[in-house]
């Protein structure tokens, strides 16, 4: 195995610049450190993955001992994937602490709308909502009482006479061509 001695010393100043950098206490430094420590693995298992200039696997075009180890390869697109997903979390803890940090002595607790309410203000809404809801009652009954006066009368009603019954076949009426 012959790895560049430059990709060696740039992995181990990631690594040691990342480390030190998450040993603050600022969660931007973490974050910051993280991305350097993730990118100083993925360059490890680059390193790691074989000597350079192996022929990639295409079938029948070398012997499979001349062929790249796919398995490094997929531990650096993982190892990619996992640092995105880290980060986002981290940077989603970076803006909560900042938006904690912006309410100052509040914190999470938010204003009470409600605070400077007064009884009178509050019995105003309940005698209002009751209006509302004497006044639903009310639309209900009378669409009640319409619906019981607003029965179909029984001539509009087809005579079951009417329906042309030869050879079990079930015609309109009026309509002769079902029963052929």
């Amino acid at each position: 195995m012959s790895a560049s001695l430059t990709l060696v010393l740039i992995m181990a100043a990631l690594y040691a610049t990342g480390v030190y950098i998450m040993l603050e206490r600022s969660l931007t430094r973490v974050l910051i450190g993280f991305v350097l420590v993730g990118n100083a693995t993925n360059l490890l298992i680059f390193i790691m993955s074989g000597r350079p200039g192996s022929s990639p696997i295409i079938t029948g075009t070398a012997s499979d001992a001349d062929m790249v180890d796919p398995v490094p390869q997929i531990l650096m697109l993982t190892a990619i994937v996992i640092n995105f997903g880290i980060t986002a979390l981290i940077l989603a803890l970076v803006y909560r602490a900042w938006w904690l940090a912006q309410l100052g002595d509040e914190g999470d607790t938010l204003t009470d709308e409600h605070a400077t309410e007064t009884a009178s203000s509050a019995e105003q809404d309940f005698r209002s909502s009751t209006d509302d809801d004497a006044a639903v009652r009310a639309s209900l009954d009378a669409s009640d009482h319409d619906d019981a006066s607003d029965h179909d009368d029984p001539d509009d009603h087809e005579d079951p006479d009417d329906y042309d019954h030869d050879d079990g076949a079930h015609a309109r009426p009026g309509n002769t061509d079902a029963a052929r």
